[in-house]
């Protein structure tokens, strides 16, 4: 369902079907894109990098992210386009974080199950020593009863 509200960019009010923009300001970033594009399509500049590519043809570095995040520049054809990781700012071609951080975070998740394991295992043991405790109780208050018969 279509609603209204205002452009992120232009702040132009605008019904929102399929995009999150304006339609000007959805043909100034088509423009931008077709412009960015003419250029890595030459030979000589398949190779260019966002900052290469930015100096280039003017095209605001964001937008050159966006356009390899939503894969509209396809990394495969051009290798060197790369967006930063979301956790450290390294360049990546794919995903939303580099292998480093997916490593620290399920390393992260995995010490985290270490843990709750361990303590589980801590909590039985108590819980094992408690009820010999109950126990040693029981039997040395049976063996205090006989004594007083």
């Amino acid at each position: 369902m279509a609603e209204l509200m205002n452009c992120p960019v232009c702040d132009r009010l605008f019904v929102k079907a399929f995009r999150s923009v304006c339609d000007h300001c959805h043909r100034d970033v088509e423009e931008k894109f077709q412009r960015a594009y003419a250029f890595i399509r030459k030979r000589e500049n398949r190779r260019a990098t966002v900052e290469e590519i930015h100096h280039a043809t003017d095209v605001e570095e964001d937008l050159l992210y966006q356009f390899v995040r939503e894969g509209r520049l396809q990394t495969s054809s051009f290798p060197n386009l790369t967006y930063p990781c979301e956790s450290c700012g390294s360049g990546i071609s794919e995903g939303r974080l580099c292998s480093k951080c997916k490593g620290n975070i399920t390393d992260g998740l995995a010490s985290g199950e270490k843990e709750k394991a361990f303590r589980n295992r801590l909590s039985e043991s108590e819980k094992a020593e408690e009820r010999e405790r109950y126990r040693t109780y029981q039997a040395l208050d049976g063996a205090v009863n006989k004594k007083k018969k």
